[in-house]
């Protein structure tokens, strides 16, 4: 049995307690959370402990699935974890991923470990898909659409506007640019080609919804390069019809062969999610599961999808591998 130790109990960490429970050969040993150890109830019973004290069960657990954010937690307890622990993570800022490895690679190397870093579906499951067919067809070129889905980020942008006291931002793909990629057409696509996004605010009584919709779509580095739509909603509808977290996409990418090109092709890997959190959790419990057997084998350092052969992400052998998937 794998002996996994969650830190962060959000959805995130939800989720992977879910994925465990799903995985005969994985076990969750426990959780580690900020908050005090009395106040976190988790799904299936298991113990929460404080993070403060992980070193001290640091013997009785194969591999941490850190389940932070991004922006301020994984740059921190990533790295500080890999030198004790056989670690993995989900960071997705895409363009701080070189920044971020090299720093969890110095830990885990002192400390003899393996770590496993920015694992989900992008980064992770659309990385691995990239490269796939970027090395089948070099003379071609790639699209990624993501959507429609909620993004937290997004809206977590406009809850922090003045007036707002809930929100949800819906990322859809532009479906006349997704039909020209899939016609091999590759066509140059600007940000607001590819992309819409749709807004659903809960505003206070009494707000000022045009000063509020104005800040939405003028926001740089969230709306302002998309044509957004904001629509206010009641609590109520909010409740109703944005409770859940689903999101997905697609990476295309449209190749040519043959002498003089004549021949085009179209690789297509789409996700359709209805909980984002509990699939990007589902993957990584897969590359944990990896993780533990490249430790095994006396492997240490830092590691991306990019470096995992697939075969250690499955709990069958070789041998039913080959038999029954290949």
């Amino acid at each position: 049995m794998i002996r996994i130790g969650i830190v962060g109990y959000g959805n995130l960490g939800r989720g992977t307690e879910s994925a465990i429970l799903q995985n005969p050969d994985t076990e969750l040993y426990g959780v580690f959370s900020r908050r005090d150890p009395a106040t976190v109830k988790t799904l299936s019973g298991a113990k929460v402990y404080h993070l403060d004290n992980i070193l001290e069960h640091k013997e009785n657990i194969d591999v941490l699935i850190i389940c932070g954010g991004s922006a301020t937690d994984l740059p921190v307890q990533t790295p500080a974890l890999a030198e004790h622990f056989n670690v993995v993570d989900s960071f997705d800022t895409h363009a701080k991923i070189p920044e971020h490895f090299e720093k969890v690679d110095a830990q885990a190397k002192k400390g003899y470990n393996i770590a496993v870093i920015s694992t989900g579906w992008d980064p992770g499951m659309f990385s691995l898909n990239r490269l796939y067919a970027e090395a089948v067809l070099p003379d071609g070129k790639d699209y990624t659409f993501w959507g429609k889905g909620v993004s937290q980020g997004h809206s977590d942008a406009i809850r922090r506007i003045e007036g707002v006291i809930d929100a949800r931002q819906y990322t859809i793909p532009v479906e006349s640019a997704v039909e020209k990629v899939r016609k091999g057409e590759n066509p140059d696509l600007t940000t607001r080609e590819k992309h819409t996004r749709l807004c659903f605010v809960v505003a206070q009584d009494g707000a000022d919804l045009e000063r509020i919709e104005k800040e939405i779509v003028t926001m740089p580095n969230y709306f302002a390069d998309y044509d957004t739509t904001v629509n206010f909603i009641s609590a109520e509808e909010m409740k109703r019809d944005h409770s859940g977290i689903p999101h997905g996409g697609m990476v295309i990418r449209s190749g040519k062969t043959g002498l003089n090109k004549e021949n085009t092709h179209i690789i297509e890997y789409s996700l359709k999610l209805d909980s984002n959190p509990e699939f990007t959790s589902s993957v990584i419990l897969a590359y944990a599961r990896a993780a533990v057997r490249m430790k095994k084998e006396g492997m240490t350092g830092c590691k991306t999808v990019f470096d995992i052969p697939p075969a250690y992400l499955s709990p069958k052998s070789g041998e039913e591998l080959r038999k029954n998937l290949l």
